[in-house]
């Protein structure tokens, strides 16, 4: 996101909520518009930081097209005091939007390759720009394979969605939940035990994974398993993001500042970092 008229990235710019969905029980979507002249120029995998008057600031993923301007999207989660009042929003009404910030997923790094998504939970939201650029320009890719997990049949995110990329050619979609109920009628296990299922071509496979940590730790050593090299996996580590420019030190995590280095990281920079408890 490019800000037309401010150059302190510490000073949030106002948007306003354009249209509010609902995800799911405790989710809902923000679509929002510049409310002063400002542009939205972003790449997937960065994140903003929303502030909502007198409740506080939080790091949200955007999860929107990046090929649609002068729109940001975001995908949140109720899990708080700040994350509640942002889902509460109405259309019209005003948000403060500090950003962008970090890394990016390797989209140029795919190009001509095979891009494997596994996400769980909401974090199919910082994913879900990947699939749209994917899906955009699929001439610049191989095939691309979505792998989705959720903890129950009402936790999936936007179902609608993953039914329609799956009838895309050139994509495979692949969804499990945690716990089935009576209408669920697809895989039941955690989202690992959806990669035995694959074909994978190790070698001209990018894989990007974001999810709860145990889960990505577990996808990546599967996807090693399988063949692929630890600098062609790319996990999404958000950790305690207060200020977004490596100012408060907050997201520190070992040598990194997640809020700059990151939040997309290949594995084989952070491997020592995940394989050590409690840090």
């Amino acid at each position: 996101m490019t800000l037309t008229h401010l150059t302190d990235p510490m000073l949030p710019d106002a948007w306003l909520v354009r249209d509010v969905l609902q995800e799911t029980y405790d989710t809902r979507t923000l679509t929002l518009t510049p409310a002063n002249g400002s542009s939205a120029v972003y790449i997937p995998g960065q994140f903003s930081m929303l502030w909502t008057f007198g409740v506080g600031e939080v790091p949200i993923s955007i999860s929107g097209d990046p090929g649609t301007p002068r729109q940001l999207v975001y995908t949140i989660r109720s899990v708080g005091k700040t994350t509640a009042s942002l889902v509460s929003c109405r259309a019209g009404d005003a948000i403060g939007v500090r950003g962008p910030f970090g890394s990016a997923w390797p989209l140029e790094r795919a190009r001509g390759k095979d891009v494997l998504v596994v996400a769980g939970g909401i974090g199919l939201a910082p994913l879900r720009g990947v699939i749209y650029q994917v899906l955009a320009q699929p001439a610049e890719y191989g095939r691309l394979i979505v792998l989705y997990g959720a903890r129950t049949p009402r936790d999936v995110l936007y179902p609608k969605e993953l039914a329609a990329w799956s009838k895309r050619p050139n994509v495979t979609v692949l969804s499990t939940v945690d716990r089935s109920g009576r209408t669920w009628r697809g895989h039941v296990g955690v989202v690992t035990t959806l990669i035995p299922r694959l074909q994978l071509q190790p070698g001209r496979t990018i894989a990007m994974v974001c999810g709860p940590e145990v889960m990505m730790r577990f996808v990546a050593r599967a996807l090693i398993e399988r063949g692929l090299l630890p600098k062609d996996v790319f996990l999404s580590m958000e950790r305690n993001m207060k200020c977004g420019v490596g100012l408060c030190g907050h997201c520190q995590w070992g040598p990194h500042f997640i809020c700059k280095d990151g939040p997309v990281f290949a594995y084989s920079e952070i491997r020592p970092l995940l394989d050590r408890h409690e840090l």
